[in-house]
Parts: C-alpha cells; structure tokens; sequence
C-alpha cells in the first residue's frame, strides 16, 4: 500500500459525505482512505456507511469514547497501512488530481515528509478567499541540516493538518502522547530531534479549507494565545529565530492582536480573567483590560473595515469576521458583502 488517507473525525455527519464524494473520485490502486470517528453523538456512522459498501479501499473505525483530535489521528495512522499517511480533515476538500501529485512525489519512497499547500474558501468552499498559505513558490527540499529552515517556511501552514503527508514508520518511531491535547500533534512529531531524514514541501494548492467551520471556535483565544505558541517555542533544538518566524513568543501582549481577537468574538472580560489578570500590569494590564471592554460589535465593524481600507476586505480574515464572530452585524456584512459579492450565501 503506497498511500493512507487518514481522517480523524467527530460530529461532522453534515460534511463528511461531501469530503469522501471527492476522495472517492480520485482513489487509486494502493490508496485507502481510514476513517477513525471518535465517538461522534450524531449520524456520523450513518454518512460513511454508504462509502465502506461501495468501496473496500475505504475502513472506518468508530471508537467508543472520544480520545481528542490527536489521539485519533494517531490511531488512524496506527490502522493505516500505507507507507506514508496523508492526514485530512473531515470537512475540507482535495484538490483536482491531488491525490495523483501525491503519488507523482512519493514514487521513488525516499522522502519522509511532503507538506504541500492548500486554498482557503468560504463555507460552501465555492469562493476562493486565499489562494495560498505558504509563504513561497515552487519546490523545496530539506534535510536534517535544515532544521531550522523547515520550521520557519512551514510553521504557519502547518497550523493546518491537512497539508502534511509522513512517512508511516517515522510517525511511529517518534513520541506521540506528549501532543495529545496540544491540538497539533504533527507539528510535535515532525519537528522532534532528530530533524527529519528528508522532506519537501510544495507551494501547489492540494487542498480546499472550508472557512468558518473549526471546530475550536469557542477555544482560538487560549489555543493562538497560549497552545499553538507554547508547542512552537517548547521545540528542542530549534533557534529563538525560527520559533520567532512561526509565531511570536507571546502574542497576547499585542494591543492589536486583542483587538483583533476581540472583532473575532474570541476575548472578552472571560478571557481577561482567565488567561491574562495575572500575568499583566501596568499599562499592560489597562491596554487588555481596555480591548476586553470594547463593544464586540462596534469592533468587528472597525476591523472589516479597516481590512476594506488595505484592500483586504475579501480576504480569509475578513470572512471570518462576518461568517464565525458571534460580534458579526449588519454594517460588517454590507461592507464585506461589497467585496465577496452581495449574493455570497454566508454574508448576509
């Protein structure tokens, strides 16, 4: 088997069907897709069902309690029996011939790791909203000299499983359990010491994000204030350099990143108190305790705005803002509307 299509899946009985209809399409001899549904309340079982009878490529395992997005994973890859694992999101879509390109860059079995980039779309995903997350075009290649260099050009993108294909023997010979939890349990396993053997990365688009459909919604303040940078900067054997090019050591201590974060519906007076009473003072302190203060709505206007005035007003981030933010009002979605097109179904 050449290939695994690892799916980690919870309560996703509403778009996992759309997700298998475009997998299913590109299947090839020596590729599988690994379904493990992390005891999902809802009809999750009941979507797959018509797939693993048209399909024997296809297994689904469905667990009987939940252990969280990184302990499913890493069973799925467990049950996998590729030689490298493709892990895919439950909601998103692949691109055209992905699968194809995929097998097209593992054919010679040397590389270790292929991290390949993706498009980020609106919810229906028929609108394209960022066309790439990777920083670069092209090609690159890596070795463990290049540790560091790794980190810095793919740390953002991998904020996003979806872009990561690994060797299946190298995911088990590093430690897992330490990540569960974190959220981001491939960043932790590819970027152990040793660096990895061999890796690419490809600017090219394989995957279609769904925006406005995560899961950790009611969670992004703790986990982009506190997880994502707390694994990142945790890493051993990486320099303070490329940590910095990944994320900032403590992003919270941005007056605009709060307001931001504000605009998003993700911090209030609760997230203050929680997360940041204690670790502020001065005018610190004043400035969070202030964006905490601020009128959600009042906020996530301003900043839709503001991304009109850069000329972003179509992007991701201002998407987001009137698809996701409990803050998202009238005033935010005509002036968001003005670029994604009065007739976009999730801006209205």
């Amino acid at each position: 088997m050449k290939l695994s299509i690892c799916i980690a899946t919870f309560n996703r009985a509403g778009f996992i069907g759309e997700t298998l209809d475009a997998l299913v399409q590109q299947l090839r001899p020596g590729v599988e897709i690994v379904i493990v549904d992390g005891a999902s309340p809802d009809d999750t079982g009941e979507a797959v069902r018509p797939y693993l009878e048209g399909s024997p490529a296809i297994r689904y395992f469905r667990e009987t309690e939940n252990s969280g997005v990184d302990g499913d994973y890493d069973k799925a890859v467990g049950y996998a029996r590729g030689n490298h694992v493709w892990l895919f999101p439950d909601d998103d879509l692949p691109a055209p011939g992905a699968i194809d390109r995929i097998l097209q860059l593992l054919e010679d079995n040397e590389v270790d790791l292929l991290v390949v980039d993706s498009e980020v779309r609106d919810l229906t995903v028929a609108r394209t909203l960022r066309a790439s997350r990777l920083p670069f075009g092209g090609q690159r290649s890596y070795g463990p000299q290049d540790a560091d260099r790794l980190l810095a050009d793919t740390g953002y993108n991998l904020t996003f499983i979806g872009g990561v294909v690994i060797r299946k023997s190298l995911w088990e010979s590093r430690q897992r359990e330490p990540y569960y939890g974190s959220l981001f349990i491939h960043v932790g396993v590819i970027f152990q010491t040793p660096g990895i053997g061999k890796a690419k990365v490809l600017a090219e688009p394989l995957i279609r994000i769904r925006a406005g459909n995560a899961m950790w919604q009611p969670r992004s303040f703790e986990i982009w204030a506190f997880k994502w940078p707390d694994l990142v900067w945790g890493l051993d054997g990486y320099s303070d350099e490329a940590k910095r090019a990944v994320v900032p050591r403590e992003p919270w201590r941005g007056f605009a990143w709060l307001l931001g974060y504000r605009a998003l519906g993700a911090y209030s007076r609760v997230e203050y108190d929680t997360f940041l009473a204690g670790r502020l003072n001065g005018p610190a302190r004043l400035l969070a305790k202030t964006a905490a203060a601020l009128p959600g709505k009042l906020t996530n206007f301003a900043a839709v705005v503001g991304l009109a005035l850069i000329r972003k007003g179509g992007s991701a981030v201002a998407y987001d803002l009137v698809a996701s933010s409990r803050y998202s009002n009238a005033a935010s979605r005509f002036v968001t509307g003005l670029w994604l097109g009065k007739h976009n179904p999730e801006v209205r």
